[in-house]
């Protein structure tokens, strides 16, 4: 019977182990999810559309209108007439019913050029939608990476932790120990005390801190807020980037300066627009109307009682600009000041991404050389730890120098972490800049 519980309970808890276990969460799994469902990259995606729907259409400006008007009119009048001979008409009640129709057809066979320009200008936007599209996945997947390895940190934080909780349950026990064979003193056992509940308490603080990472990464994602997940242990870094070829790459790659550049392409066909305003503007118009008159009464007896004509007109228009205001000539000096401008947006955009790749490939360096320190400065912090603890133990050291000695460790681990955290962010940022960060 005892044998049957022992089993139930081991079966129970193996139901419980699967239940409560969370899956394991790639980076690649993340950036996929974040870049089918990110709220920021849907309504990026909404915009370019709109601009893919005006592109699909850029040929009609090519197109001639045609409109058509129908319309039926019932009058009902009193009428009063006196003619040259003084005679005089008066009737009331006069009924009539009218009927109107017309198909009239417009077209624009000259304008300056400017439908020319309005065509290809449609196709330069679709282009800038392209890259807004690209700009705000790019920044959606650093966020994602970073976030990610985010999370990893605070995990080797959290082992570095348990290191420092097991050092210090350890030296709780020898302390006792010494004060119970009579070497020790109390406050040894009470300052190792503090220290355990110190670093129970940091552990609590990290572990919120992943909750919370993981919920900004669910957000991202675009998940539900409750879903549980895993990342990986070790933060991989690419060491073998190199600052002349993320250089050469972000000139031709990063989405802000391709965006700055498509937009002085789109201030250039602005003037082409502007231009055309200053030329007539040639048309070709033809009509075909209806119209039928069925009269009632009439008092003139030279009136019809019943009318109707219908048939074909055509011809050409010329509209020639003469004077407006001088409106034509302002939007024509502000389209030029607007290229003007963009273009030094983009010089300026050019210039900001220089600083930042540089920036961004010093603090890559910086992190790369202090990752190197701090992997061989955690390998003799540790050594030190040992050697005190066992010098701790045989009464050849103070509690105090055990204690620096794990203070020294935990600085260390913490160095160690926050460095190679500091070169996966640099990398990324790098990546980001050069605009291939999506592969």
């Amino acid at each position: 019977m005892k044998l049957n519980r022992f089993f139930l309970i081991i079966l129970l808890a193996t139901i419980c182990g699967r239940s409560t276990a969370q899956r394991m969460l790639t980076l690649e799994e993340a950036i996929a999810t974040a870049l089918q469902n990110n709220y920021d990259i849907q309504l990026s995606r909404n915009d370019s559309m709109v601009a893919a729907l005006d592109y699909s259409y850029r040929n009609a400006v090519f197109f001639p209108t045609l409109n058509g008007l129908m319309s039926t009119t019932w009058n009902n009048n009193n009428q009063r007439q006196t003619l040259a001979d003084n005679s005089k008409r008066e009737q009331k009640g006069i009924r009539s019913h009218n009927i109107a129709g017309s198909i009239q057809l417009d077209w624009v066979l000259f304008d300056g050029l400017r439908m020319f320009a309005t065509r290809e200008k449609a196709e330069q936007l679709i282009h800038l939608g392209s890259y807004t599209i690209k700009r705000q996945m790019t920044n959606t997947v650093a966020d994602v990476v970073t976030t990610y390895y985010d999370i990893v940190r605070q995990k080797q934080q959290v082992r570095a932790t348990d290191e420092q909780i097991l050092l210090n349950e350890e030296r709780v026990k020898l302390a006792q120990y010494k004060l119970d064979i009579g070497t020790g003193i109390k406050p040894d056992v009470l300052q190792s005390k503090v220290d355990l509940n110190a670093q129970k308490a940091l552990k609590l603080e990290q572990l919120t801190l992943i909750d919370q990472l993981k919920e900004r990464l669910n957000q991202a994602m675009n998940v539900r807020s409750d879903a549980q997940f895993e990342v990986s242990d070790s933060i991989p870094i690419d060491m073998e980037l190199g600052l002349g070829d993320i250089r050469n790459k972000a000139e031709t790659g990063n989405p802000d300066l391709l965006i700055a550049q498509k937009n002085i392409d789109i201030a250039e066909l602005t003037i082409k627009e502007r231009k055309g305003d200053f030329f007539p503007v040639v048309s070709f118009n033809s009509a075909y109307n209806y119209s039928r008159t069925d009269n009632k009464t009439v008092i003139n007896p030279f009136s019809p009682l019943f009318n109707q004509s219908n048939g074909l007109n055509y011809g050409f228009t010329a509209n020639i600009p003469i004077f407006n205001g001088f409106a034509t000539r302002r939007l024509y000096r502000q389209a030029k000041l607007d290229l003007t401008y963009q273009q030094l947006v983009y010089e300026n955009q050019r210039s900001l991404l220089n600083l930042n790749v540089i920036t961004a490939f010093k603090n890559y360096e910086l992190a790369k050389k202090s990752l190197a320190l701090e992997e061989e400065n955690i390998e003799l912090a540790r050594e030190n730890v040992d050697i005190v603890r066992q010098t701790y133990r045989l009464n050849a050291a103070t509690l105090i120098q055990l204690r620096e000695a794990q203070n020294s460790l935990e600085a260390a681990s913490n160095r160690l972490i926050a460095a190679r955290y500091a070169a996966k962010v640099a990398e990324t940022e790098l990546l980001r800049l050069r605009g291939d960060i999506i592969r």
